[in-house]
């Protein structure tokens, strides 16, 4: 299937609108219990059980709507849909709150392998949207590497040694605004590494 253009808000709101899901239907259950043949759940894990299939969902109409998924997109699916399941199974909410961990820590495990190999994999994925020389590549694919390790060990750090409330927080708002603000600062970086060219694409 072709890559299609989406309209970007579409895109955003596909993307996003699961996590921004599980946080009001977690704010809303949060204080209350649900039996189900016998075994008592709480709002977090019964918002797990909903957040897993809508996650599933918004993928699957992304695709459908722009004709492929990003590596990052299919192994975060992935990954959720084993801690989740693994929270709603063993009905242990600790599981979905290492899973950004885990996401993390892998991201940035498989960038800083590829930069022992003197390759960026990050520019696999992104060298069409952002042309820049091997030099640039490198950087940015360190930093973002350094960022991902940063986030796996601040989110283990907030769901051990914090309330879950703060934890959703983070997770929803925290991590976006970090992410943002990130590649925010990277400005000058792509701004002395781009590389002009003439080519055109095929109209």
């Amino acid at each position: 299937m072709s890559e299609k253009n989406v309209k970007p808000w579409v895109k955003t709101a596909l993307e996003m609108g699961p996590v921004l899901a599980f946080f009001v239907g977690y704010i809303l259950l949060k204080d209350r219990e649900f039996v189900v043949a016998g075994e008592t759940y709480t709002g977090f894990v019964a918002m797990t059980a909903m957040f897993v299939p809508l996650l599933m969902l918004s993928t699957f109409v992304l695709w459908r709507l722009t004709g492929k998924l990003s590596a990052m997109q299919i192994m975060t699916l992935a990954l959720v849909t084993v801690f989740g399941g693994l929270t709603i199974f063993l009905n242990d909410e600790r599981f979905f709150k290492m899973k950004p961990t885990m996401i993390y820590a892998l991201f940035a495990g498989i960038l800083g392998f590829g930069l022992l190999r003197g390759q960026s994999y990050l520019r696999v994925v992104m060298g069409e949207m952002m042309p820049m020389d091997h030099e640039g590549w490198m950087k940015l694919t360190l930093r973002i590497a350094l960022l991902f390790l940063a986030l796996a060990v601040a989110n283990e750090l907030i769901w051990r040694n914090l309330s879950t409330e703060t934890w959703v927080k983070f997770k929803t708002f925290g991590l976006p605004i970090v992410m943002f603000g990130f590649f925010m600062t990277q400005s000058g970086l792509l701004a002395r590494h781009t590389i002009e060219t003439d080519e055109k694409e095929a109209s």
